[in-house]
């Protein structure tokens, strides 16, 4: 059975043109391998391709009212009205292609803007997204909290969509994803799928959650610890015997950890610090590099396994800063990974090239000896 959360838009004239136009703009965006589409009044249309914004030649300079006649007709009313309450909304849409965007709508200095996250038909597999081995044994945990952290568009929600479908084709499950908005939409295979978009299905993140634990999930896939309410319901879903992937905004694991702890206040800071060190399970750090021949991005990531060691460090403010040594040392039977050491395994396979690496790299002068071979 395949799940199906594509849009229903109104039978209008106007939802048909809208439609029509958003298809050519993604399907343009598709051609040429790009990542996110840029519209905004008084430019033409942009697109972001191989992490550089360009403009498309040809296409019309937009105005409010293009941009109203674009995105107005294909959006649910709920969404109508967040905009209007907010000056802003995120949603996903669909095309006459089936191809699917992430959308945020917004305004800048008093005129419209919409940026596009283009998002795959096909959910890749990890060894396609080049995900390292340490990174794809993650699929065979069972329990615990697993934090995807790094930049806005570093390919968290990939990355996690691409381990979940590798679940989906080994075990008879129920997989619970709970996003804003959904993105990846899943055929199921061997495990039962539920996708629940807040705002539509839930009113939000933090309600979902405590709803889940009802809801007879064996893995559950939160789109973002936002803020401590949902972190502990994570680490509670974790502690109750579920396996849980989300995101995180940190540059590190270390800050990872420090990010979730400082959300919380005074004494209760204490005790999230044990539910973790008891909880989380990993932490994989990413970043999208330009690839060697300029034909795209890969995947560097950093991977952090929580070892006893690792539990101890979490417990201790004052030892937070350790972690950074202790996945620079980590044993790959631990499955830790540096972030160094993977770029370095990428030089060496030829898909970045030198310079990408040590203008990457924690620290370029020990880099730069292990790849003359010292």
């Amino acid at each position: 059975m395949t799940t199906n959360l594509s849009n229903v838009y109104e039978d209008t004239p106007q939802a048909k043109e809208a439609l029509e136009f958003l298809t050519s703009i993604v399907t343009s965006a598709c051609k040429f391998k790009a990542s996110d589409i840029h519209i905004r009044s008084g430019h033409q249309i942009m697109m972001r391709l191989d992490g550089r914004i360009r403009q498309v030649k040809g296409s019309p300079e937009m105005s409010d009212d293009m941009i109203e006649r674009l995105m107005f007709p294909l959006m649910s009313k709920y969404h109508l009205e967040l905009y209007r309450t907010n000056s802003q909304v995120d949603l996903a849409l669909s095309d006459n292609e089936g191809n699917r965007v992430r959308v945020n709508m917004f305004k800048q200095l008093g005129a419209l803007a919409v940026v596009m996250r283009v998002i795959e038909n096909h959910i890749p597999a990890p060894e396609v997204l080049g995900l390292p081995s340490q990174v794809q044994s993650i699929a065979k945990m069972r329990q615990g909290l697993v934090v995807f952290s790094g930049a806005t568009g570093s390919g968290k929600s990939t990355s996690m969509a691409s381990l979940l479908n590798e679940i989906n084709k080994e075990r008879y499950q129920h997989i619970l994803t709970i996003e804003d908005p959904v993105e990846y939409i899943f055929s199921e295979e061997r495990s039962l799928i539920s996708q629940r978009q807040v705002g539509i299905d839930v009113p939000d993140f933090a309600l979902a959650m405590k709803a889940a634990l009802r809801e007879d999930p064996d893995v559950i896939l939160m789109g973002e610890m936002r803020d401590p309410e949902s972190i502990d319901i994570a680490l509670t879903a974790a502690e109750t015997g579920h396996l849980v992937f989300s995101t995180l905004h940190a540059p590190n694991s270390a800050d990872a950890i420090t990010r979730m702890v400082s959300s919380f206040m005074g004494e209760e800071q204490a005790t999230i610090r044990a539910k973790l060190a008891h909880n989380l399970r990993a932490i994989v750090t990413q970043r999208l590099l330009p690839r060697k021949e300029g034909d795209g991005r890969t995947v560097a990531c950093e991977v952090m396994t929580v070892t006893p060691l690792a539990r101890e460090l979490i417990v201790d403010p004052s030892r937070i800063k350790e972690v950074k040594d202790l996945i620079k040392s980590g044993d790959k039977v631990e499955g830790m990974l540096h972030f160094d050491q993977h770029l370095e395994e990428l030089v060496k396979k030829d898909v970045i090239s030198d310079e990408t690496a040590l203008t990457n790299a924690s620290s370029a002068t020990d880099l730069a000896l292990k790849l003359k071979g010292f």
